[in-house]
């Protein structure tokens, strides 16, 4: 009968060099690949390990790591050498002096498993290196500049509606500016097929600044139009015609004056005709699809000259709310 050969293990860290998505480890000087013996003397050979550790980066920058590494006797089953873990089995040297650079020293944990196989049952031994991203250099180079591009973009919101070239420049700039820093924001990640939280934030970031820029395009095409229907009414006044009939709106109210009614007057941005034979009385009304209902009634009621003084309270609104979802989301869930 052949008796187990009990060792028990333990494992001292005095550095982790940089870590990336291949090589965990770094060892300055290398030595050439030997077999580790134990001599009767206590002394040993021993040799240099490349421990890989695959980085899941769906919350990157604000991911979190466990890197293992193991061994293990593959060439000797169980009932030949047995591995155990001394009382001190885990220790490291001062973390202070390692070089990780983007990550933080969370700790170490160790366990034991025994993997069945065909030929046997073999003991392997992990050790998981626990890490956290630090999220100072992300949060310099991408995060605050995309918020204050957000920001810059709701100035057009305070400019006003007929300065053309001031709104649209600044819209094109923003918009320009979120493309540069998408693009370097990609070029700190490895090459990866999935999304990740930085690649959320940038694009959000950038759909705010987009929508600032359509926000001024939409305002600025049915300004111009209700401009240009306001010329063709004051030219069709100045032409002799024969007395109009009153057309009465859905909806609309006649006030008898004298034995005469008369419809009441509205103020210059109640609504303009945008399409023919359809009253304009709201920005939506312009569209096809609300002929009937609650739009053509006034229930909802959105003047277009109104449009900035929404879009000053709706687009730091929304952005503060996804800001808040996103960042508590991502820390503490």
């Amino acid at each position: 009968m052949v008796r187990t050969t009990v060792i028990e293990t333990d494992v001292y860290v005095n550095s982790i060099g940089p870590v990336d998505p291949i090589n965990m480890f770094h060892l300055k000087e290398r030595v050439v690949n030997e077999f580790l013996w134990l001599h009767d003397n206590s002394g040993m050979e021993w040799l240099t390990i490349n421990a890989e550790c695959y980085l899941q980066l769906h919350n990157f920058p604000m991911d979190e790591h466990s890197c293992p590494l193991e061994f293990s006797s593959y060439g000797y089953p169980r009932n030949e050498i047995e591995y155990k873990w001394k009382k001190t089995s885990v220790e490291v040297a001062d973390p202070k002096y390692w070089r990780l650079y983007q990550f933080a020293f969370v700790g170490l944990r160790n366990t034991t498993e025994i993997s069945h196989t065909l030929s046997g049952d073999y003991i392997i031994m992990t050790i998981f290196f626990d890490l956290s991203r630090r999220m100072g250099y992300f949060t310099i180079q991408t995060y605050i500049p995309c918020i204050l591009t957000v920001v810059l973009s709701w100035v057009s919101f305070w400019i006003n509606k007929d300065a053309v070239p001031a709104r649209t420049s600044l819209g094109i700039t923003t918009v320009l500016t979120m493309t540069t820093l998408s693009t370097i924001a990609r070029k700190s990640l490895p090459k990866v097929s999935y999304v990740t939280a930085m690649d959320l934030f940038v694009s959000v970031c950038f759909i705010f600044v987009f929508a600032a820029l359509m926000e001024y395009g939409t305002l600025h095409y049915f300004t111009s139009n209700r401009k240009g229907d306001k010329g063709k009414e004051k030219k069709a006044k100045s032409k002799p015609s024969k007395p109009p009939a009153i057309a009465v709106r859905p909806g609309s109210t006649l006030i008898p004056i004298n034995n005469i009614n008369h419809l009441p007057e509205r103020d210059d941005d109640y609504g303009y005709e945008c399409l023919e034979g359809k009253d304009c009385a709201s920005f939506f009304c312009c569209f096809e699809d609300c002929r009937t209902g609650s739009w053509r009634e006034g229930r909802i009621h959105i003047r277009i000259a109104k449009i900035d003084s929404y879009s000053r309270i709706f687009f730091p609104t929304a952005f503060a709310l996804f800001n808040l979802v996103y960042w508590i989301g991502y820390l503490y869930l």
